[in-house]
This record gives structure tokens, C-alpha cells and sequence, in this order.
């Protein structure tokens, strides 16, 4: 292979269009074993991958697709998926080869044929796609058959409406109980495609046909089992039973060797989570979902990165996965920077009152490192540390103290900020460190920083025997200053001024920092501002005194913790895209559809009164309705198998009954439906805090995310952009047969 890959690199050199047309028609003449124009065609691809327009060679191109040597009519067949949408009168005379080679005795020349058709979405393509693809869905080779049920899917990205109404997604439902594991992967991958857009079908899974999915993960390929697993996310528990039977099926694969595959297994089980009651296999899988998540550290950098994203996530949900392997998170001393600081919040996250101590040593090491962004998260995490672990907070505050001895600038500055941030978290403890802060002021050049150290001379102003020189001496260059820092600088006069109105000094200075807030600085939140505290100076001191010395929130580690309701539909994302930008992929990939949890009697108290309301666009009411046999869903009231018949348009059609989709089954192109995705388990109790209460607990208190939408009134707000649209919850789709439905 190295040896033929050698060969073919000399291939890769800009030519002219009449050199390869002058080849092409010498080589029909003296080429008996086709070795000219495989040359010819091989240099052509070479400039199609290079970027070079080789469309100009279409008709020469196209005469060689009646060759009989595969080689040469791939690389035809991969001229026509770069130019034939650009050629869609010229692409006509492609069209009867296309047929042949459908037809044709080698199953590698018929899939090549039907996926090379589907990679060309043009009307005239399509059309003479739809029958072929009909024969190869039943073709009685799996290659072809996995090869048409990717091209179902391309295909109804091209023309969803023909897919829809020739039944090819009917076929897909159908291929997913193919014998053959590589055909089900690839139906399943269809599928999942076409119910991942806004505009697609809704695709569900029942019990027995994830049970046929689980089955079939054994055989197939590392991307099958990827796709099989994803799947099971449309699949909703109607019982604790079901949820917990499938979780001990699918826990195997947390000890494959395949990253995305463990990822993957982890999103599953972390969802499924949501379904169950037995406390003690939360907890064990718990146990068993953390050394696979340890084992993805040892990979490369790359890797590493998008577990680590993942971790990020996972312990914020599941603290007990992780909360004895705080030492695997510790920095080495090669790793990259952004591996580095997404440890370095990850330990964070893990800190507790038992390790908080072999945390705060780690910590002390990194203030040294030469780095500077990365010095600078290790002396905020110290801080950080200080306010989450009250135990904590003597040791991290002797070790911030330490660290402004060293008079590094951007040490020091750090500290002061997070030492801000402590005064809050503990009033009138740790006060006696301000002569130190004093005494680096000059130190000070950020304005973040500056703010900081203003915000502590102004709230402790009655204890600083000199306040009113320091601040003198900040606001000589007030109108320099940032619009944080001048922020700070009016509130902290003002503070000096309640603390010691008889001071001449502090008259002077909160007068003329009030005229320049008032008549000289063109911002306008800084001269309101100004104004208020004027007025309220005039009128009456001591209210003003009131107001501005008012006591405040003592600041906690809340703010830390991302939403609930967010971070369930973050953790169906788990190795994906969206885990490591922590972000939900609908909004930053067009037209994606988004997850969330579906309701269900199995479906956790605390998981429940946290649900996410997800719509799709409203859409012109078409519905497709397909027939056809399959296995019964059991835990049914409707005791004799039967499917009720579906309801007419413009509502989706449901079932009355609760026969599954294989018993009577209908694609629907739904009005405001909610997506078919699902959410994260309960966060296991923890002393640190840091931990979502159990799912046992009394949750009347909880607020409903159902309630009303307050942007209900926005609904023409955004003119023509539907898609991007925010439109209420038109309501969770209840009834029992839609949680059954495999393709509903």
C-alpha cells in the first residue's frame, strides 16, 4: 500500500485541460488494457482534489464509464459526484449507465452505481434513483442493501417528500431487523440522520426492537455500534424495569477499546439513569463508568480534550463517577495548555473537604509555572477553592498571601481579585490581610484588578487608616480609566464619604469625582450612576449610607453549577461536538434538531419537574401513513394487539391504542412536535455541596418548567426565518402510543 501510495504521488501536478483531453482520445484507441486511461483518470482526480476545474472535461469523462475495470469507473463515478450537479442538463446521458450498472451481476458495481446517484441531488437523478433504490433496499447482497439504506437517507435530504411517499423510510424500519449486523447499523444511521432534522420524521424506538438493536452490537463494526448506541436515545422506559434490563445490557461496552464507543455507551447509561429506581445500580454504574473515562486520559492530546469536555459535564451531574480520582486529574508537566486548564477545572469540580489539602499543594506548584494564563487559573482556583471548601479557606488564604510576597505582577493581581471574592464568602474573618493588599497597589494595572482592590479600600475604609489617600491617589486618573474602574471608584468615594463626612479631605474628593461622573464622562450608566448618589448625598446622608453599606449575599459556589435543565440536554450530546463546546448543537449547526428528555411513568421525579419543552417549525400538515407487520409492545393496555387506526390531519396521527409503529405505522410530518430526545440522571448526594438531591426527595417545591412562555407574544417577530423561530411548547405529545412508535 505505501509502495502503490509512492507511485500515485506523481500524480499530483497541475496539468491543462487539452493535455488530458488530447490523452483521453489518443487512449481509446491503443489502450487495450485500459493502462492510458487509468493514468489520464488518475491525474484528473489528482486536480479535482487538488482544486483544480476539470469540469470542462465532462463529455470525455463520461465516455469511459462503459469501461469493464472497476478502478476506472469509480474514478468516473467520482468526477460525477464533483461535477455532475453542475452539469444537470449534461448529466442525462449518465443516466441509462447508471441504470445498467444497477442491474450489473458484481454487487460492488450496483452499490457504487446507487450511492453515486444519491451524491447527485438533482431532479433528473432522483427520479431515476427512486425504483433502483426500491430493488437494492431487497438486494440479496448486504453490501448493497447497507449502501442503499445510507442512500435513503441522502436521498431525502435531496427530496424528502418522494422519500416520504414511495415508503422508503417504511424500508428502513424494515432493514433495521435485517439479519445482517452492518445492514441494521447503516439502517439505523438513516434513520437517526433523518430524525436528527428539524424537518424529518420522529424517530422512536419501542422495547423489543432495541431489544434487536442491543442483539446486534455484538457483530457489528466500531461505527455501527456507535450508531446503534445513539439510537437507544429515542428509546423511552415505559418502566424502571425496561430502563434498568437495558442498562445491564448495554454496560459491557464501557470496556471497549474504541473512544467513541465508550463515550457513547456513557451517554446512554447516563440517560437511562433517568428512568430507574434502584439506588444501588445508579450507584454501580456509577463505579463502572469511571475507569473508562480515566483509561481515555492516557490517549493523545486530541482525546484527552474531548473527555476531559465530557468529564466537565459528567461530574457536574454524576459527582460520585469521579470523586476518588482527583489525583489522575493533576497537570503533567508535557501536557498542552488547554489540557492543562481543562484539568485544572475539573479539579476544581472534584475538590472536597477529604482532598482539599492535595488539591491546594497541586495548586501551589502551578502559581510557579511559566505560563502566565495558566499561572493566573491556578491563583484564581486557589481562591475559588477558598470559597467552596470552607475547611479550606485559612490554608488557601496563607497560600495567596505567598504568592503576593513573590511581587509578581500578575500573581498579585490575581490574587487580589479572588481575595475580593473571599471577603464576601467570609465577612470579617480574614481582614487583617488588607495592610498587605495596601501595600502591592502599586502593582496594580488591569482593571479588573484596580476594580477589585477599590471595591476593598471602599468597603473597609473605616478600617484603613489611609483610605482616603489611596483613593486619592486611584482617582487622579479617573477619567483614564476603564468604565469598570470608574464604576468602582464612584461607589468606593461615596462609601469613604458615609464612613467620615467630616472628613475636608473626603468632601473634596467625593465632590470632584461626582462632578466628573456628571458632567465629563459620556457613559451613561457611569453618569445615572453619579447622579443617584448625588441626589441621594443631598437629600439625605443617612439613607444614602443605608443604601450604599447595605449588607450583601455572602457569595457561593451556586453560580459555578451550570442549569439543571441545561446540563441534561448537554449530557445527551456526550461525544459529540456539542460536549465540547458545551453548547446544544441546534445552536450552532443549521437546521439540527435539538434533545431533550421524554416524559414517562418510568421517568425520575427530579428529571421530570426539570424538563427541557423543545418545538420544530411549524410545517405544512402532510403526514405519510405506512402499514405493515411487527412486534408487539408489551406493557400495553390494549391487551389484544391491535393498533387503533391514526388520527386525521391536521394533528399528527396517532394511535389510540398503544400498538407500537410495526403494527400500524405512521411517518408524520408533525406541527410543534417535541424531539424524541432524552436526558441525564440525578446527581448523587455529596457533603461538598456540589450534588443535585436524591430523586427520592419531596420535590413539590420545584418549579415546573412547563409553565407559559413570557416570549409566547414573539411569534412574528422574526418575519420568514422559521427555522429560526422561538415559538412556546405547543405541549409535551401524550398519549401512549407515540412513546411507542418506533418511527413516530
Amino acid at each position: 500500500m505505501a509502495t502503490q501510495q509512492g507511485q500515485d504521488a506523481k500524480f499530483f501536478q497541475r496539468g491543462k485541460i487539452e493535455e488530458f483531453r488530447a490523452e483521453l482520445q489518443a487512449a481509446e484507441t491503443k489502450d487495450k488494457k485500459f493502462q492510458k486511461r487509468k493514468t489520464v483518470l488518475k491525474k484528473i482526480v489528482a486536480n479535482i482534489t487538488m482544486g483544480n476545474d476539470m469540469s470542462p472535461l465532462f463529455h470525455d469523462v463520461v465516455q469511459c464509464i462503459g469501461t469493464p475495470l472497476l478502478e476506472i469507473k469509480k474514478m468516473v463515478y467520482l468526477y460525477l459526484v464533483s461535477y455532475g450537479r453542475a452539469k444537470p442538463e449534461q448529466i442525462q446521458i449518465v443516466i441509462p449507465s447508471f441504470l445498467q450498472d444497477c442491474n450489473d451481476r458484481n454487487p460492488l458495481i450496483r452499490a457504487l452505481a446507487i450511492r453515486t446517484m444519491a451524491y447527485i441531488p438533482i431532479p433528473v437523478v432522483t427520479e431515476a434513483l427512486t425504483d433502483q433504490l426500491r430493488h437494492c433496499i431487497k438486494d440479496r447482497d448486504p453490501y448493497v442493501r447497507k449502501t442503499a439504506a445510507i442512500c435513503v437517507a441522502k436521498l431525502y435530504a435531496a427530496d424528502a417528500r418522494r422519500v416520504e411517499r414511495a415508503g422508503f423510510v417504511e424500508m428502513l424500519r424494515d432493514m433495521m431487523l435485517d439479519t445482517n449486523a452492518m445492514v441494521v447499523a447503516n439502517a439505523v444511521a438513516a434513520l437517526s440522520e433523518i430524525g436528527d432534522r428539524q424537518d424529518g420524521v420522529i424517530f422512536r424506538l419501542n422495547l423489543p426492537t432495541a431489544n434487536k438493536l442491543v442483539a446486534a452490537l455484538g457483530e457489528s463494526s466500531e461505527w455501527g455500534q456507535i450508531y446503534i448506541l445513539d439510537s437507544l436515545l429515542r428509546y423511552v422506559p415505559e418502566q424502571h424495569a425496561d430502563a434498568e434490563m437495558m442498562a445491564e445490557r448495554v454496560i459491557v461496552q464501557l470496556q471497549h477499546a474504541n473512544s467513541a464507543v465508550v463515550l457513547t455507551t456513557i451517554k446512554v447509561l447516563l440517560y437511562l439513569m433517568n428512568y430507574m429506581q434502584n439506588r444501588r445500580l445508579i450507584d454501580y454504574i456509577c463505579k463502572k463508568m469511571g475507569p473508562p473515562l480515566v483509561t481515555l486520559l492516557s490517549s493523545g492530546p486530541e482525546v484527552q480534550y474531548v473527555a476531559l469536555r465530557n468529564i466537565l459535564l459528567i461530574i457536574q451531574r454524576r459527582p460520585a463517577v469521579l470523586k476518588n480520582d482527583v489525583k489522575v486529574f493533576f497537570c503533567k508537566y508535557n501536557d498542552p495548555i488547554y489540557i492543562k486548564l481543562a484539568k485544572l477545572e475539573i479539579m476544581y469540580r472534584l475538590a472536597r473537604e477529604e482532598n482539599a489539602k492535595e488539591v491546594l499543594a497541586e495548586l501551589e506548584e502551578y502559581a510557579s509555572e511559566v505560563d502566565i494564563d495558566f499561572v493566573r487559573k491556578a491563583v484564581r482556583s486557589i481562591g475559588r477553592l477558598a470559597i467552596k471548601v470552607e475547611a479550606a479557606a485559612d490554608n488557601c488564604i496563607q497560600s495567596l498571601l505567598n504568592l503576593i510576597e513573590t511581587k509578581v505582577t500578575y500573581v498579585v493581581q490575581e490574587a487580589v481579585i479572588v481575595t475580593k471574592d473571599i471577603f464576601r464568602r467570609y465577612p470579617g474573618k480574614y481582614e487583617g490581610i488588607i495592610p498587605t493588599l495596601c501595600e502591592n497597589l502599586d502593582a496594580l494595572e488591569e482593571p479588573e484588578a484596580k476594580a477589585a482592590m477599590v471595591w476593598i479600600l471602599g468597603q473597609f475604609s473605616d478600617k484603613i487608616v489611609n483610605a482616603d489617600e489611596l483613593l486619592d491617589d486611584l482617582v487622579y486618573n479617573f477619567l483614564d480609566e476603564t468604565v469598570e474602574v470608574q464604576l468602582a471608584l464612584l461607589t468606593a468615594v461615596v462609601k469613604l464619604f458615609v464612613y467620615k463626612p467630616s472628613s475636608e479631605t473626603t468632601k473634596t474628593l467625593v465632590h470632584k469625582v461626582l462632578k466628573w461622573a456628571t458632567e465629563e464622562i459620556d457613559n451613561p450608566d457611569l453618569r445615572d450612576r453619579g447622579f443617584m448618589y448625588w441626589r441621594m448625598l443631598a437629600m439625605n446622608p443617612a439613607i444614602a449610607g443605608e443604601i450604599v453599606l447595605a449588607e450583601k449575599p455572602a457569595i457561593t459556589t451556586d453560580s459555578d453549577r451550570m442549569d439543571r435543565g441545561a446540563l441534561d440536554q448537554l449530557l445527551l450530546h456526550t461525544g459529540t461536538l456539542g460536549s465540547i463546546y458545551h453548547k446544544n448543537p441546534e445552536t450552532f449547526i443549521r437546521n439540527a434538531a435539538g434533545r431533550a428528555l421524554v416524559d414517562s411513568p418510568a421517568l425520575n421525579a427530579n428529571s421530570r419537574a426539570m424538563l427541557v419543552p423543545l418545538t420544530r417549525p411549524q410545517l405544512p400538515p402532510t403526514s405519510v401513513t405506512i402499514s405493515g407487520p411487527g412486534p408487539i409492545e408489551p406493557h400495553t393496555r390494549n391487551q389484544t394487539g391491535d393498533a387503533a387506526p391514526g388520527m386525521s390531519k391536521p394533528a399528527p396521527p396517532l394511535p389510540s391504542g398503544e400498538g407500537d409503529l410495526l403494527d400500524n405505522s405512521n411517518f408524520t410530518r408533525p406541527q410543534g412536535r417535541s424531539s424524541g430526545g432524552n436526558e441525564h440522571g440525578d446527581a448523587d448526594r455529596d457533603r461538598d455541596g456540589d450534588e443535585y438531591e436524591d430523586e427520592d426527595e419531596d420535590i413539590d417545591d420545584i418549579p415546573n418548567n412547563k409553565a407559559g412562555d413570557p416570549y409566547a407574544n414573539l411569534a412574528g417577530a422574526f418575519g420568514g426565518y422559521l427555522a429560526d423561530e422561538p415559538q412556546p411548547m405547543a405541549g409535551h405529545r401524550r398519549g401512549n402510543g407515540d412513546l411507542d412508535d418506533l418511527l413516530f
